[in-house]
């Protein structure tokens, strides 16, 4: 009876864990990029009541869709528009990282500015920063759209198309009922014994790549702040030479144009710092990825965590069989002792014990080859996605860097021919 039990136990999660994936994946195929387009149009701020009543102000933004199929063949339908708060787009994020521990999952645009130099504002509704937030949840979705896994979910699409509802097709998948506690999580990393040293390898290099990356927008945002006082000081110059032109005659000219190219040189800096904060950004998405990729690490801890005591604890009943079959204890124990004491317990005892070791043994074998399996699937798919990753971040920050350097180039640029100007100028006086 208790077998039969069993097998209708498992054959119900099966048919739970089947009708979870029927629920949450769309038919395989290209991914959703290639089918819909994409954009975060605009953001807005709306002021309401939040869950206890409270008075708050906060910034939607404008999710705007429109099928593939209808602009390559040349029409141009009005797109399909909702909007989303910021914390519905951490409920989708949440919920792909749980769903498919895997995956490195694409993190979002920072909630609050970090890493900012101090003529920066760092309020979370200043225009500039909603903007770029803006920018980075664009991102975000065009880089989940594109993922070969992520962008076939069914909630995914419900948050990209669906105005109501979506939330409740979110918590109806049960996803937060599998989510790793922390605590767990923590406690695998410590008592681990044989995790794959290429996840250990990848915890190590994203613990890296996160400290190389916060250390590289700290000296960017320390140089701006010096660059910023540098372009502005010009200013002085700008004044001087203005004040001066109006003691001079035949000079006077030549002092007041020059005075105006460095009032203008002064002036640049806030665009080009502003131009440099796109850069900013795109290496922050990449500080935020070093966490994404430790999830997955982790993720493998657990796993491995969980198969090395289930394989200990049926190596234990294995024992206990052993023991109870032959009468020799091997190994000090309590229920050994006792025996010695008070005498061998009845043989319709020793059969009952011997036959409910057999169940523990067959449904601890069950649960070291279920374990297994998942260990095993959970490895090869995250270090698929680890290699997708890497070519990804490899281009990326390539692009990223060379872009920058270009812009730094330009700069100087100006400056010389600011500067060139100005001797122009002197040259006629």
């Amino acid at each position: 009876m208790m077998e039969d039990g069993k097998e209708d136990s498992l054959a119900t999660d099966d048919e739970s864990d089947q009708t979870t994936a029927d629920n949450t994946m769309v038919e395989d195929g290209s991914t959703l990029l290639r089918r819909m387009e994409i954009c975060v149009a605009e953001a807005e701020k709306r002021s309401g009541k939040n869950a206890v009543g409270m008075q708050e102000t906060f910034t939607v933004y404008l999710i705007e869709t429109r099928p593939m199929d209808a602009v390559t063949e040349g029409h141009n339908p009005a797109p399909d528009s909702l909007w989303r708060r910021y914390s519905e787009f951490e409920l989708l994020r949440n919920y792909l990282v749980v769903t498919y521990p895997f995956a490195v999952v694409p993190p979002l645009p920072e909630k609050r500015a970090e890493f900012v130099w101090h003529k920066l504002s760092a309020d979370n509704m200043d225009p500039d920063f909603v903007e770029r937030r803006r920018v980075g949840l664009e991102n975000f979705l065009l880089r989940v759209a594109s993922h070969s896994v992520l962008s076939n979910d069914k909630i995914l699409q419900h948050f990209l198309t669906e105005e109501h509802g979506w939330k409740e097709a979110v918590f109806d998948t049960g996803f937060q009922a599998k989510a790793d506690s922390r605590l767990r999580a923590l406690s695998a990393t410590f008592r681990v014994r044989n995790p794959d040293k290429r996840f250990m390898e990848m915890k190590h290099y994203s613990d890296e790549l996160q400290a190389h990356t916060s250390q590289l927008l700290r000296t960017r945002a320390r140089v701006a702040d010096r660059l910023y006082g540098v372009y502005k000081v010009h200013g002085n110059y700008g004044r001087v030479f203005s004040e001066w032109s109006a003691i001079e005659k035949e000079m006077g000219d030549g002092l007041q144009s020059a005075g105006h190219h460095m009032d203008a040189y002064a002036a640049s800096i806030d665009d080009i710092l502003e131009e440099e904060e796109h850069y900013a950004d795109q290496l922050k998405e990449y500080l935020f990825y070093a966490e994404a990729l430790r999830a997955v690490c982790r993720k493998h801890e657990l796993t491995q965590f969980e198969l090395e005591v289930a394989s200990q604890d049926l190596v234990s009943k294995k024992q206990q069989r052993e023991e109870l079959a032959t009468g020799i204890v091997r190994t000090f124990s309590f229920k050994g002792m006792t025996s010695k004491l008070f005498g061998q317990e009845a043989p319709e005892q020793r059969e009952a014990r011997l036959r409910l070791l057999e169940e523990l043994i067959a449904e601890g074998e069950d649960a070291v080859r279920d374990k297994t399996a998942e260990v095993q699937e959970h490895v090869e798919k995250a270090w698929v996605d680890m290699q997708r990753f890497k070519e990804q971040k490899d281009k990326d920050l390539r692009e990223a860097l060379v872009s920058y350097a270009l812009m730094q180039i330009s700069m100087c640029k100006k400056g010389m021919q600011v500067w060139s100007n100005a001797k122009e100028c002197f040259l006629k006086m």
